[in-house]
């Protein structure tokens, strides 16, 4: 019989997963992974609901501590990011550092197996061309979450299963009423962990980092109104600023080192190009030559077609065909060729 660890939430996704696998006749262990103190669908109350589906399935779940973890890749990288003006994206780092490679190193040293399962909404096939996995998109684009995956190695592809890929959300649902779970009506979580634990990301970073007052200034250096953190605000940000204007006004920049916050109408925050460091070639082997492909730069928004210049040292020049508005360090820029994800690596500051 197949034995697959299965990484358990305590959400419908994880829940679905768990129970396709397990009707499909595999032998399922439930992994939960203790990643912060608090309320939240991934920790205390997470934990119960994964604990409780354990016992309507009769499998063996295992709860580890991965709260050291958690906060060294995560809240830690976070803090670091906000205080020296980006907005990092912890779900790509935590899917790589905190959850698949642990998961993985955990299922085949203490539970002899080397597949793992998630209720994220992806594919994964193998070509014999390139002798490589590669990474799809799943077939709901509503809940694709393939944008978040892209730092995956092909270790962790070649180990993984991802049972939802090949439905959508509301079919998830309908397996979880028929298999008669009790996380078949339970609520969507958040995008991010932190922010269902904390009210607001605003909330958890005002923990960590203290509030500083500063100007926010017009692209001419004119003062037009004072902040408490330039960590509370982010590149394309309209709402919030507090500022009277004639015309809408965006946050065009985070000055870390002058403490201020840059505002401009739309046509300043649009970009052709930027840079990404840290990057991860996941579908393909590196390029060495310029390649075209389709980018996205938040996980929301819709891929546009680009070209890709390597640099060396796993960075990319991306060159867009037009405009792109809100171009922000610290997020994903994750390349695709039709259903494809390429790779994806990190935007940095503009020079």
């Amino acid at each position: 019989m197949n034995k697959v660890v299965v990484g358990l939430s305590g959400g419908v996704d994880s829940s679905v997963a768990a129970a396709t696998l397990h009707h499909q006749g595999y032998q399922v262990i439930g992994l939960t992974l203790w990643l912060m103190k608090g309320k939240g669908q991934c920790c205390s109350e997470g934990m119960v609901d994964a604990a409780q589906l354990c016992e309507e399935l009769k499998i063996p779940h295992h709860i580890v501590d991965s709260r050291d973890v958690f906060q060294e890749h995560i809240i830690d990288y976070l803090v670091n990011g906000y205080e020296v003006g980006i907005t990092p994206l912890p779900c790509s780092q935590c899917n790589r550092a905190v959850k698949f490679a642990p998961m993985l190193t955990y299922a085949q040293q203490e539970l002899g197996t080397d597949k793992i399962a998630t209720g994220h909404y992806a594919r994964i096939q193998y070509d014999d061309n390139s002798d490589r996995y590669q990474l799809l998109k799943a077939v709901d684009a509503n809940k694709d979450q393939s944008y978040f995956l892209y730092d995956l190695t092909q270790e962790l592809l070649a180990a993984s299963v991802f049972p939802l890929g090949n439905q959508t959300k509301e079919e998830t649902r309908r397996i979880a009423a028929e298999f008669g779970l009790a996380t078949a009506e339970k609520p969507e979580s958040q995008d991010l962990c932190l922010v269902e634990a904390h009210g607001s990301m605003q909330t958890f970073l005002d923990r960590y980092i203290k509030q500083k007052e500063g100007e926010i200034v017009d692209m001419a250096g004119n003062v037009l109104g004072k902040h408490t953190g330039i960590h509370h605000y982010t590149i394309g940000q309209r709402r919030g600023l507090g500022i009277a204007a004639p015309e809408p006004l965006y946050v065009v920049k985070l000055d870390a080192v002058m403490n201020r916050v840059v505002v401009g109408d739309r046509h300043a925050g649009g970009r052709l190009e930027c840079t990404a460091a840290k990057m991860n070639w996941v579908s393909i082997a590196e390029p060495t030559t310029p390649i075209h492909a389709e980018v996205k730069i938040r996980y929301r928004s819709a891929s546009v077609p680009a070209q890709i210049i390597p640099l060396g040292n796993a960075r990319i020049k991306i060159m867009f065909e037009s405009h792109q508005f809100g171009i922000t360090p610290g997020q994903a820029a994750v390349l695709y060729h039709d259903d494809m994800v390429l790779g994806g690596g990190i935007i940095e500051l503009a020079e």
